[in-house]
């Protein structure tokens, strides 16, 4: 099978895989890298579960050709919390929030969630609402993430 070099930015360190041209960047990083926070729920990009952060935007790993992600910057969820392990204020305000249940959801909601609050610092619920819309909770009924995500934007004000 036909392999691609591909180099970018992990979590803020510098990386290079060869791996298949056919490969998605979420099996990149589940299979190469051994990154599993990022799940594949539908691998059609319906549910959210693969979201990780492109260069400042929520996408669907499950539909990201790895080789889009030459010179570009990805984050996931394991590279949010500080290096000394302590967590991110999102990943608090879900805890603090029982914003997390069976979990299976949880790293693309706090993936998009982090998106949203680095572009928007004070969103209206409205807004929180729309950059989840492509996360699919079957647990929570989402109340707790709104307000995991309302509280997180009040913590990093």
């Amino acid at each position: 099978m036909k392999k691609v070099s591909v180099s970018f930015t992990l979590n803020g360190d510098p990386v290079t895989a060869e791996v298949p041209v056919t490969w998605s960047l979420l099996k990149t990083l589940r299979e190469y890298f051994e990154l599993t926070g990022a799940k594949e729920g539908c691998g059609v990009g319906e549910c959210g579960a693969c979201t990780v952060i492109v260069d400042g935007d929520a996408v669907n790993a499950c539909l990201y050709p790895v080789f889009e992600a030459e010179g570009k910057s990805v984050m996931t969820i394991e590279g949010i919390a500080g290096e000394d392990g302590t967590l991110h204020p999102i990943q608090t305000a879900f805890l603090e929030n029982n914003g997390v249940q069976c979990g299976y959801c949880t790293s693309g909601m706090i993936m998009s969630a982090k998106a949203l609050l680095d572009q928007n610092q004070g969103p209206m619920e409205d807004e929180i609402r729309t950059s989840i819309a492509g996360n699919f909770c079957r647990c929570t009924g989402y109340v707790q993430i709104v307000e995991a995500i309302e509280m997180a934007a009040r913590e990093m004000e």
